[in-house]
């Protein structure tokens, strides 16, 4: 699956969360979320370097495992942000990191 697939997927499945639950998946929801998810990755990051309160420690699976699911959320959040920005994402991808564009 490409990026552009991947991100049609997202889009959708965020909308209809906002169906079933009334709300409104606009921008100003989209970047709180995306607020939200880089911070949930934070307190994952913490919890995975053991830099945390020891009874949240975890093994090392079930802290990559986390790692991986917030990590997801913060991408799933950066597409949904840029389809309500009208942003092709693929394309500055590619500008910004592949062909460094100016």
């Amino acid at each position: 699956m490409d990026i552009k697939e991947i991100q049609t997927k997202v889009v959708n499945n965020v909308l209809e969360y906002g169906k079933k639950n009334n709300i409104k998946i606009d921008e100003d929801f989209a970047l709180l979320k995306l607020y939200e998810e880089v911070g949930e990755f934070a307190q994952a990051i913490l919890i995975h370097r053991k830099k945390c309160r020891k009874e949240k420690y975890v093994s090392e699976e079930v802290s990559k495992k986390e790692l991986a699911k917030e990590l997801a959320d913060v991408m799933g959040m950066v597409m949904v942000n840029a389809h309500l920005l009208k942003i092709d994402l693929a394309d500055s991808i590619d500008k910004k990191w592949i062909n460094k564009e100016k």
